[in-house]
């Protein structure tokens, strides 16, 4: 049985070139954790020193299982490495069926898990019709599928993916991600997820590693790196956070959900979810106000109370990010330096932040 302590990787590289790697990341032991970053800042590098496809300084622990320590001269090459990698291609054996692509993986794995993990594999990722067919006639999506299967046949203790759905359109994408979603709920083993897509980041990650140039600058819980006043992310261009709430009532009569995150409540479009169910929504820091005082006549339904936690100015001296605490749940709002400056914001001071209903996206 795999341990399930957190993971460690402390990994640095140089390159010809000038490219250097310094990352220095703790995650937990079990669900996704996502590499976010724009292309270039070493994403693909930092997981394949993990999997031990390059040989960079340093160590990497998953689990109770070390699998590189210089100090030790310890160093497993990447078949002792009871992993799974998922590349961007399926690279599916093309001559063999589905479910032969995912015998060859049990083969080749130590593990006596392996054909158990591989039926439940088939389950998870709903398989069972396309086993007899082989790569060309299965869609872009159903062969990510299998290639997922695949890695996870091998009984991994961790799972690699490398942007799994970039060479994947929208409907394809679309057709996955609940699948990923699954997959993440049901395996309870850690999984690191490269990507540069915002929208993969809020519906799969639970944990997530911003980096840049090289070197990871900030990680964390999903809710605490999203609204970061020092590193703001951006989500699809703009910075942001997301909230996960809980449907409490149902206005039916203006097609509206009432949610519940933490101790205040939102509205937002009913999308046909049930009263108890988990929903997603993200607020972008451009569409949220502040006033000093509570409006009591407004067309803005939703209005939180809060304090504000932290101010930062932009360098383009024409707008300023806060960020408020509502009730334990950080909010961010951009708003412009005039504006700043007619509230006379300082820390501390007791602010309602508003976002229009319309606003809010919660189709993730």
């Amino acid at each position: 049985m795999f341990d399930k302590h957190v993971c460690q990787a402390d990994l640095s590289l140089k390159r010809e070139g000038g490219f250097k790697l310094d990352c220095k990341v703790t995650f937990p032991g079990e669900g996704l954790t996502a590499i976010f970053g724009e292309s270039g800042s070493g994403k693909t590098t930092f997981l394949r020193c993990i999997a031990g496809l390059e040989q960079a300084h340093g160590s990497v622990t998953v689990g109770q299982e070390i699998w590189q320590d210089d100090s030790k001269n310890i160093f497993l090459p990447t078949w002792q490495r009871q992993l799974g990698f998922v590349f961007q291609e399926s690279s599916l054996f093309p001559h063999l069926t589905a479910l032969g692509n995912l015998e060859f993986a049990v083969k080749r794995s130590s593990s006596l898990y392996s054909k158990k993990r591989m039926n439940e594999a088939i389950d998870l990722l709903g398989l069972n019709q396309l086993l007899k067919r082989k790569p060309h006639e299965l869609s872009g999506g159903e062969r990510q599928r299998v290639a997922i299967a695949r890695a996870i046949s091998t009984d991994p203790h961790i799972l690699l993916f490398d942007e799994p759905l970039a060479s994947l359109d929208y409907a394809r994408k679309a057709e996955i991600l609940p699948w990923l979603e699954r997959l993440k709920k049901d395996l309870r083993i850690p999984m690191l997820y490269v990507t540069h897509s915002a929208l993969e980041v809020v519906r799969l990650a639970e944990h997530i590693v911003i980096m840049n140039n090289g070197k990871s600058i900030v990680s964390g819980s999903l809710d605490k790196v999203l609204s970061n006043i020092d590193f703001p992310i951006k989500l699809e261009g703009n910075i942001g956070v997301v909230f996960k709430g809980q449907v409490i009532e149902k206005e039916t009569q203006w097609r509206l959900n009432k949610v519940a995150v933490g101790d205040f409540f939102v509205f937002l479009k009913d999308n046909g979810e049930p009263i108890g169910e988990s929903v997603l929504f993200r607020i972008l820091a451009k569409d949220v106000s502040i006033t000093a005082k509570k409006s009591e006549v407004t067309s803005i339904l939703n209005v939180v109370s809060g304090q504000v936690t932290a101010i930062r100015p932009e360098e383009n001296g024409f707008d300023t990010v806060v960020q408020i605490n509502c009730s334990g749940q950080k909010l961010l709002a951009l708003i412009t330096n005039c504006s700043a400056q007619r509230l006379s914001l300082k820390v501390g001071d007791p602010v309602w932040a508003q976002f229009k209903t319309m606003s809010l996206d919660n189709t993730m």
